[in-house]
């Protein structure tokens, strides 16, 4: 595929043509955009159909989708995009990390290389951050989904407000690095058999802890936090920006189990999205990590077929 050799404000990397195998679970590869380098997973292969952006939740990275990947990329063109501050990316000192300017990056990153218009889904954090570019730059957007997303309510797992707390981050991983390995697994044998959270939640959890090791990814981690958590619940919510989404075929998908942001914010969401589809699976925070398979076809047709949906569309709820 070809790359844009550059684009306004910042830096690509020279254009190239490169062929990518299907059914992959994504070759590594990278851009530099205003002095900062974005790392990304891609895999298959450029077609008629708009791209997907896979766009990761808070402490995690591009890696939470190669369960999804492979299966993805059968059907088209796909990137995983670590967020700035996340992952292998850069973690600037003085970055911007808030919910519109990581959207207004990704738009940046969409053009630098090449594409004119794609598909985007977010999970948890990154579900926030998909809306915000889909109702920033709707000529850009073909299809948007939504998986466990923030910015659909206030309410939030107590956890997750605590963790809004100054220096809560430093802590926690302070703890985390120095607890014996065996004890974590056996905290996770303990909290996963009681049912107090699943086992992808659980991991989900301990790899934004070790994603903490960097202080500049524990900055870059805490700013974000910042700006979108408040002790007392969510501190952004996109609810009254849904209409600017009502025309845009979206896919809603959710846990019945997640323990992190209730589900029935998505269930609001599609009541309020004439054009959305929706699947609550049996699953916690992590749907796309619990039930890949099933998050992997959901898209994949979802991707396929033209959304017609509408006031009484029947739900793609799945058990």
């Amino acid at each position: 595929m070809t790359r844009a050799p550059h684009t306004p404000g910042g830096h690509a990397r020279p254009a190239r043509t490169r062929r990518l195998p299907a059914a992959s679970s994504g070759v590594e590869s990278s851009l530099t955009l205003h002095g900062q380098v974005l790392r990304y997973l891609e895999a298959g292969r450029p077609g008629g159909a708009p791209a997907l952006v896979l766009l990761h939740g808070l402490g995690s990275d591009r890696r939470t989708w190669r369960g999804v990947l492979p299966a993805l990329s059968r059907h088209g063109h796909v990137i995983a995009l670590d967020l700035l501050g996340f992952g292998a990316s850069s973690k600037p000192r003085d970055g911007d990390y808030s919910v519109a300017a990581q959207a207004a990056l990704v738009r940046d990153a969409v053009r630098a290389l090449g594409l004119e218009q794609v598909s985007v889904i977010g999970h948890s954090f990154g579900g926030g951050v998909a809306m915000s570019f889909a109702y920033q730059f709707p000529e850009r957007t073909a299809k948007l989904g939504l998986i466990c997303s923030g910015g659909l309510g206030r309410e939030l797992a107590p956890a997750l407000r605590l963790a809004a707390a100054p220096a809560s981050a430093f802590l926690a991983h302070t703890v985390h690095s120095r607890t014996p390995g065996w004890l974590h697994r056996v905290g996770r044998h303990v909290v996963a058999g009681a049912g107090w959270a699943s086992a992808a939640e659980i991991d989900g959890f301990l790899q934004a802890l070790d994603s903490l090791r960097d202080p500049a990814a524990r900055e870059a981690f805490r700013r974000t936090l910042r700006d979108t958590v408040h002790w007392s619940g969510q501190r952004l919510t996109a609810t009254d920006r849904l209409h600017l989404l009502a025309a845009t075929p979206t896919l809603l998908i959710a846990g019945s189990r997640d323990r992190c942001i209730p589900h029935e914010h998505t269930v609001a969401a599609h009541h309020r999205l004439p054009a959305s589809e929706l699947a609550v699976l049996d699953a916690g925070h992590f749907p796309h990590l619990e039930r890949s398979a099933d998050v992997a076809r959901l898209i994949a047709t979802f991707l396929r077929t033209q959304a017609e949906s509408g006031p009484g569309k029947p739900d793609l709820t799945a058990s």
